[in-house]
């Protein structure tokens, strides 16, 4: 059974999930990766293939001011066209997206002139095919409104497991709810639970001697929920497996 305090941080966090969904936001938006969306595989959130990850091509990568040093990874959002300031959207026109990618500064240029991501600015550099629903492609740039909402999925979360012996580098991917990891625990078929540490973006990592044991993982998401995958990789796993679990948030 949860302790109290345990319940009453989940009641809060879920409630400033809630709460952090409601509002639209002004921001920008740009595209890249070509009209195929090929050129937005692999990333800063380490999910390499998109497709394999479960996120497709309704993808964008995140300026500073939103990426939060990888802790963004996974978030969604639905994001639409202001009208009120350009002529270049497409009307009524929305679209939810997955943060998969970072848009580094450019201090080279200003930010009203090319340097789109430099902070502060909130800015999507969207995926070519996500853009064009919502605005034409000659636009380059155009003002929008955003807001994060829950993700979507389709089937259960999936754990890439990279690294060495002594050092398990997994990355979570196809996240429902919050869609955001806020927190994972790795344990083997012969150990107790252990607490991982973010290495980076969606990537976990954990420095114990697990081969040869299947492994089961424990998922944080950041409105507080916790979901538990046993056994999800069978003893013979192996470094550069991906493997589904059944459950989902």
């Amino acid at each position: 059974m949860e302790s109290p305090s345990l319940l009453l941080l989940t009641t809060l966090l879920a409630f400033a999930f809630k709460a952090s969904v409601a509002q639209w936001t002004p921001a920008f938006a740009t595209f890249y990766g070509g009209s195929d969306a090929s050129d937005t595989m692999g990333g800063a959130c380490g999910y390499g293939n998109l497709y394999n990850a479960g996120y497709g091509v309704n993808s964008a990568a995140l300026s500073t001011a939103l990426f939060n040093n990888g802790a963004s990874c996974g978030m969604c959002f639905t994001i639409t066209c202001d009208a009120s300031k350009t002529q270049s959207c497409k009307q009524g026109m929305s679209i939810t997206i997955t943060a998969t990618n970072f848009c580094p500064p450019n201090y080279a240029l200003a930010s009203d002139n090319g340097g789109w991501c430099n902070p502060p600015r909130k800015h999507f550099d969207m995926s070519q095919p996500a853009w064009e629903t919502i605005a034409i492609y000659q636009a380059g740039i155009v003002p929008v409104n955003y807001k994060r909402v829950p993700c979507q999925r389709s089937g259960g979360m999936r754990f890439t497991i990279n690294g060495n012996d002594y050092f398990e580098l997994v990355t979570v991917a196809n996240v429902g709810g919050s869609g955001v990891v806020s927190q994972m625990w790795i344990k083997g078929s012969k150990t107790d639970w252990m607490v991982m540490s973010r290495n980076w973006g969606a990537s976990w990592q954990s420095n114990a001697y697990l081969n040869g044991q299947s492994l089961s993982f424990r998922v944080q998401t950041d409105d507080g929920r916790v979901v538990t995958a046993d056994n999800v990789a069978p003893y013979n796993w192996w470094f550069g497996g991906t493997y589904t679990s059944w459950q989902q948030f």
